[in-house]
């Protein structure tokens, strides 16, 4: 099972993206499941949602404690929460944010990890440029199809279509396609792990 889980703030749609992160790896023919964590429902609180894909049915239901995959929306909670707790030793690691990870002073709390296993994406970046809208969610899931083997970008469009209307999903799909070419070039076209 590869259990991810997705902090942000409230407004930034942390939970939009776990739904569609988890129908994307519905049609590439996984077992999914998706759910939020609330603390506090205002605008710019901290927010958690949580992913699970798996090739049998799941059955478990609590908050992911330990995953595979962080993906933080907001750089800015590094100093609120510790967002990296039960973050496994192999784990992979996507951050919104044009910084590298030692401008962001988080070398010393991921450098353990595998080479390759924690990218940065300048994610609120590409919303501004193609939806006019600092909402990171989208455009974070289109990075993942450059990271990992868990989905293709086809399934990710598709989930997004479904979450969303005509041009306004025009516009996340163009973002999404963005972050992942963006990604690509960053790694010199390669995809950097699988997701076993």
């Amino acid at each position: 099972m590869f259990q991810i889980r997705i902090h942000g703030r409230g407004g930034q749609g942390v939970v939009s993206a776990s739904q569609i992160l988890s129908v994307a790896a519905f049609y590439s023919g996984h077992y999914s499941q998706s759910f939020p964590s609330f603390g506090s429902e205002r605008m710019g609180a901290p927010v958690m949602a949580f992913a699970r894909i798996d090739d049998e049915e799941i059955e478990l239901r609590e908050p992911v404690l330990d995953p595979d995959l962080l993906i933080i929306q907001d750089a800015t909670l590094f100093q609120a929460i510790d967002v990296f707790y039960g973050l496994k030793a192999d784990g992979r690691v996507l951050i919104n944010s044009s910084k590298s990870i030692d401008e962001m002073g988080l070398g010393d709390r991921l450098d353990k990890l595998p080479a390759g296993h924690v990218v940065t994406v300048p994610a609120t970046d590409l919303a501004m440029t193609h939806l006019q809208r600092p909402t990171p969610n989208t455009v974070l899931l289109g990075a993942m199809t450059a990271m990992f083997d868990l989905f293709q970008m086809e399934s990710v469009e598709k989930a997004i279509r479904d979450k969303f209307p005509g041009k306004v999903a025009d516009l996340n799909v163009k973002a999404a396609r963005a972050a992942a070419e963006s990604v690509r070039q960053s790694t010199k076209g390669e995809q950097l792990v699988t997701a076993d």
